[in-house]
């Protein structure tokens, strides 16, 4: 089985890192990353979004001329999920819903950490669409830009996780969902410092590229 991941956005090291990720995770499976050259360096937001629809699909028919089983697009915001299903030929899954599949498996209501402010409607619009609202105890920003994310380092963590905590005690969260693909990386450490499970989007989607494959 072979599942290729697209990074919408035209940052290689995040491509790199989120790859990485899902290897950890599902070490038994050919994993590989696409990087839309043509997108915005960071998705932040609805436009950044729209920016990387074209470049991301564009890449749909390399994936699957490569071999791809499962596609998933590795923006927490599902950047061009439903058109790309539509287009693919294959199973294609996104990392927000995937990580809002896994809290509804685990019976957890949970909290979606993001970046900015900006990205909070995108990622609100998605978890209604997508039926998710009876489970989501909050949208919070960390304030933090994507690729000072993707960068990581003791501040970043200790932000992130200061916005895990405040989603506890003011918001009810059962467990966090960390809302942008830069987190994957930090996630060990996040989860060790949190009170609460976290849910990270690209090892949730191996997970679930691999069930929905067969």
């Amino acid at each position: 089985m072979k599942i290729t991941y697209i990074n919408p956005n035209s940052t290689e090291g995040m491509t790199e890192s989120i790859v990485a990720t899902a290897r950890s995770v599902m070490p038994e499976v050919d994993i590989v990353g696409l990087t839309n050259n043509d997108g915005p360096a960071a998705i932040q937001g609805k436009s950044d979004g729209d920016a990387a629809v074209p470049g991301m699909l564009n890449l749909l028919p390399k994936a699957r001329r490569d071999g791809a089983d499962v596609i998933v697009i590795a923006c927490f915001d599902d950047t061009g999920l439903e058109e790309a299903r539509t287009r693919a030929g294959c199973p294609v899954l996104g990392i927000g819903q995937s990580s809002f599949v896994m809290a509804q498996l685990l019976g957890l209501r949970f909290s979606v950490i993001t970046s900015l402010a900006v990205s909070i409607p995108v990622i609100e619009e998605n978890i209604h669409q997508q039926g998710f609202r009876g489970i989501c105890a909050s949208v919070r920003a960390s304030g933090l830009p994507v690729l000072t994310i993707d960068e990581g380092g003791p501040d970043v963590i200790q932000r992130i996780v200061e916005e895990v905590e405040a989603a506890v005690a003011q918001d009810g969260a059962a467990c966090a969902v960390l809302g942008c693909a830069g987190m994957a990386r930090i996630e060990p450490e996040l989860a060790a410092r949190a009170s609460i499970p976290v849910i990270e989007g690209v090892a949730a989607s191996a997970r679930l590229a691999q069930v929905v494959a067969r």
